[in-house]
């Protein structure tokens, strides 16, 4: 199979269940002995942190929810196979059963582009929050109190706040991610 007559698809899944179809259409592929006409499935994902009882918690999100890239050559029973796949809805832009139309190379760069670039910077997050912002603590044993931010550090990824307690500003030292801007 020629390489490039393979184009990349778009198709609409159940969102939240986008790993389980995605294995559903490879076993399918390979079941009925396509596996010559699809050469990648993919799930665009980010990583996302969380703090859960006090923990930082690092968790995989799909950048595209409903989503799934696919990389082939849809002909013959191809895009049959892939549209008869439990939790498959179909191709994104596609009459109803129409033809399903290939992306752009384009726009396949930048997605790709953007999935290799969430990879590198997994621990790099833009700054927030600026010197003088109000903001509340949300996680620790300062939780509920409010404060104005009086340094910043990038690299450690810490704030200085200056918070009342009993009626005096105290200096706390916060991670990033145990403050929000009050509203």
């Amino acid at each position: 199979m020629a390489e490039n007559t393979k184009k990349w698809y778009v198709v609409r899944a159940i969102s939240g269940s986008e790993n389980k179809i995605r294995k559903y259409i490879q076993d399918e592929i390979e079941f009925a002995g396509l596996k010559d006409y699809v050469s990648q499935i993919l799930i665009p994902t980010e990583k996302v942190y969380q703090i859960r009882n006090g923990k930082k918690i690092s968790k995989e999100k799909s950048f595209f929810p409903g989503y799934i890239l696919v990389e082939a050559d849809l002909s013959g029973e191809v895009p049959h196979v892939i549209r008869g796949v439990n939790g498959v809805i179909g191709f994104l832009g596609a009459e109803k059963r129409g033809n399903p139309l290939p992306l752009r190379m384009s726009e396949v760069n930048r997605i790709l582009g953007k999935v290799d670039e969430l990879a590198e910077s997994e621990e790099e997050m833009n700054i927030p929050y600026v010197v003088g912002e109000s903001i509340k603590v949300i996680d620790g044993p300062f939780n509920g109190f409010t404060g104005a931010i009086e340094k910043i550090n990038e690299e450690k990824r810490k704030l200085e706040v200056m918070v009342k307690i009993f009626g005096r500003k105290q200096p706390l030292e916060l991670s990033f991610l145990q403050v929000e801007k009050e509203s």
